[in-house]
């Protein structure tokens, strides 16, 4: 049959040419921006994975950030507790020296003067902070590290009481001007252990902080691959799916245009 109101060739033509050209500026779309999904449209469960992805990614980062701030708490820390077994050391051997009995009073007022000088140094790094938080706290206060993007893991760090110490050696000051006793110098030794035990912990912590930062970054690379799987687009792919619509659409676009010459073939009948 052949009419002049309808030409379902054309009509299919242009629905064709239509989609193939929905389909091209999707693709130029990807192309540009690198991206696979680029709206609810395309992928609509892959875009609510990728949101989450990226999300977790986010917060990974984030983590990163709070642990990396915690190992360099633990390093300061550990930097004020090498100085103050520097002074520890001296302190005891200056007790040692005011044992001598052949120091005189005025020998023994001068090992006063700088042990004072000293407990009083000790007693100012008990003060330190790091970003307004006390680097040394009393008894067995702890900071909580948050390890994981979902803060389901964590552990505690120690707040070493530096202060204790400081007020237990200046006790021992009174004595340095008569001549230290035994008991003093077993003190002062049981302070530096108690400071060793310190430094150690610190670094137990350190290596503990260190590990969970190499975890993070380990998960933040894998949480970006998953991602990446979903919604970076195959450049090479979406190339090639790029020229066959250009193909396409001129080839739609050439048939659209037969289909609107060859109705005119019904003006022969009516000549």
């Amino acid at each position: 049959m052949i009419s002049i109101n309808t030409n379902t060739a054309s009509s299919l033509a242009a629905y064709n040419v239509s989609g193939t050209n929905a389909q091209l500026q999707r693709s130029l779309q990807r192309l540009s921006s690198g991206s696979r999904i680029n709206s609810s449209f395309d992928d609509a469960g892959g875009l609510a994975v990728s949101m989450k992805l990226s999300a977790a990614i986010r917060r990974t980062e984030a983590t990163q950030a709070n642990v990396n701030n915690s190992l360099s708490f633990l390093q300061t820390q550990d930097g004020v507790l090498k100085n103050a077994d520097k002074i520890l050391n001296r302190l005891s051997e200056l007790a040692q020296l005011s044992a001598d009995v052949t120091k005189s009073a005025s020998d023994k007022a001068l090992y006063q003067t700088e042990y004072d000088a000293l407990t009083g140094a000790l007693t100012q790094m008990a003060t330190e902070q790091f970003n307004g938080n006390p680097l040394f706290a009393a008894g067995s206060s702890s900071l909580t590290v948050v390890t994981s993007q979902d803060g389901s893991q964590s552990f505690a760090i120690t707040a070493a009481d530096l202060g204790q110490i400081a007020t237990n050696v200046a006790t021992i000051s009174a004595n340095i001007a008569t001549g230290a006793s035994a008991a003093d110098i077993t003190g002062l030794m049981t302070h530096i252990q108690t400071l060793a035990t310190d430094r150690a912990r610190n670094g137990a912590q350190q290596s503990r902080v260190s590990f969970a930062a190499d975890m993070l970054s380990i998960n933040k690379v894998n949480l970006e691959s998953a991602n990446s799987r979903i919604a970076d687009l195959d450049i090479a792919a979406e190339s090639s799916n790029l020229a066959r619509l250009n193909i396409l659409h001129q080839a739609g676009t050439a048939m659209l245009a037969q289909a609107n010459v060859s109705q005119q073939s019904v003006l022969k009948l009516l000549i």
